[in-house]
C-alpha cells in the first residue's frame, strides 16, 4: 500500500478516535454490522433533530459481490482495503436503514425497505415498528428517495395490498417515468440479465398498489415542514437525498450516493449500479462537501446500523466518522 493511502488511513483513524456524537439511542446493544443481524438485538435507534423525534428502523440486510459496489477499484488495492477493514473479500453486506420522523403530528417513514425483493434477510421493518409500539397503519406518509426494490419492496403486502394502508407515498417523478411507466433499459447494471429482469419486475410489483394515488415530486421540494428533498440524480434519473431540519439542528440522509463507507467514502470507488456515473459522482461530491463543510450529521441508508456519523474532508476525498453509540 502506497504512502498516500497510509497517510489517509492515519487521518481517518485519528478522526474516529477523536469523534464524539450528538445522537441519543433508544434501543439495546450494538449488533455486528458486518454479519446477518442476530435475533434479539435491537433493530431501532432513537434520537432527535431539534424538535423532531427520529428513529432509525432496520429492515435487515442485503448485499452482493463487493465488485458491484466498487466498480473501478484496482483489484489488489480493493482486496487490501477489505482485509484491513476485516471485511470478506467477495461479499459486501449492506444494511437497510429506514428513518421514521415524527413532526407536526404526523409519522413519516423515509424509505420503505426491501421486504422480500432483495434476499432473505430483509423485511424486518414491521417487527421493529412493533417494537416501538407502532404498526403500519400508524404511518401517515412514506417518502422514497428512488425506486430501486430495496427502497420500495415493503410497500406491497403478500396479497397485493397496501402495506401502509393510510400512508401517502411520495416518489420522484423522473424515477416513476423511467422505472414504472416504461420497460427500463438496465443494461448498465453490472449483474446478470436474469437479475435485471427480476429487479425491474420487483419495482413495478412493489409500487402497483399505489398506481392510482402516488404523489410524484421533483427533488428540491419540501415534503412537509422539516423535510426537504435535495437533487441527487445519477444513481437513478430522479434520486433525491433528504435534509431533516428543526431549529439549528439538521440531519442529511444520503440514500444511495454511497453503499458502504469503506469503498465509497473512505475510498473514492464508484458504485456499479449508478446509471449515469459522472452525474452520480458530481452529486456525491456536492452533497458530501456540504455535509463536511457544514458539519451536518449524516445517515447512510446502507451503512452499518444505525448508519449515523459525519463526513470528514481529507486531502484525497472523504472519511467516514461513525457516531458513537449513545444509551
Amino acid at each position: 500500500m502506497n504512502a498516500f493511502i497510509l497517510k489517509r488511513r492515519a487521518v481517518m483513524l485519528s478522526a474516529v478516535v477523536g469523534a464524539s456524537s450528538m445522537f441519543v439511542a433508544g434501543g439495546g446493544g450494538v449488533a455486528n454490522a458486518q454479519a446477518t443481524p442476530v435475533s434479539g438485538n435491537a433493530g431501532y435507534y432513537r434520537f432527535r433533530v431539534g424538535d423532531i423525534s427520529a428513529t432509525v428502523l432496520s429492515d435487515g440486510v442485503t448485499g452482493g459481490p463487493t465488485r458491484v459496489y466498487a466498480s473501478d477499484a484496482p483489484e489488489a488495492e480493493l482486496q487490501e482495503v477489505l482485509r484491513r477493514a476485516f471485511l470478506p473479500s467477495d461479499h459486501m453486506t449492506l444494511n437497510l436503514n429506514t428513518l421514521l420522523i415524527e413532526t407536526g403530528g404526523r409519522r413519516i417513514l423515509i424509505e420503505a425497505g426491501a421486504g422480500g425483493t432483495m434476499g432473505p434477510n430483509a423485511g424486518r421493518i414491521f417487527a421493529n415498528l412493533a417494537a416501538i409500539g407502532l404498526g403500519p397503519a400508524d404511518i401517515d406518509a412514506v417518502v422514497i428517495s428512488h425506486t430501486h426494490p430495496d427502497h420500495v419492496g415493503n410497500l406491497r403486502t403478500a396479497d397485493g395490498g397496501k402495506a401502509f394502508p393510510r400512508a401517502t407515498v411520495f416518489v420522484p417523478k423522473a424515477d416513476w417515468e423511467f422505472f414504472v411507466r416504461t420497460d427500463p433499459d438496465l443494461s448498465y447494471m453490472p449483474v446478470s440479465e436474469d437479475f435485471r429482469v427480476r429487479f425491474a419486475a420487483a419495482i413495478k410489483s412493489s409500487l402497483e398498489p399505489f398506481m392510482n394515488d402516488v404523489e410524484l415530486y421533483e427533488a428540491g421540494a419540501e415534503i412537509v415542514p422539516g423535510l426537504t428533498t435535495i437533487v441527487a440524480s445519477g444513481h437513478t434519473p430522479g434520486m433525491a437525498t433528504f435534509l431533516v431540519h428543526s431549529g439549528n439542528d439538521q440531519l442529511l440522509l444520503t440514500a444511495d450516493l454511497a453503499y458502504h463507507p469503506i469503498v465509497n467514502v473512505d475510498n473514492p470507488w464508484r458504485p456499479g449500479p449508478d446509471r449515469d456515473k459522472e452525474t452520480a459522482l458530481a452529486s456525491r461530491r456536492r452533497i458530501f462537501d456540504r455535509a463536511a463543510a457544514d458539519r451536518i450529521p449524516v445517515l447512510g441508508f446502507h451503512f452499518p446500523f444505525p448508519g449515523l456519523g459525519r463526513m470528514l474532508k481529507t486531502d484525497g476525498g472523504y472519511a467516514w466518522v461513525r457516531a458513537n453509540w449513545q444509551f
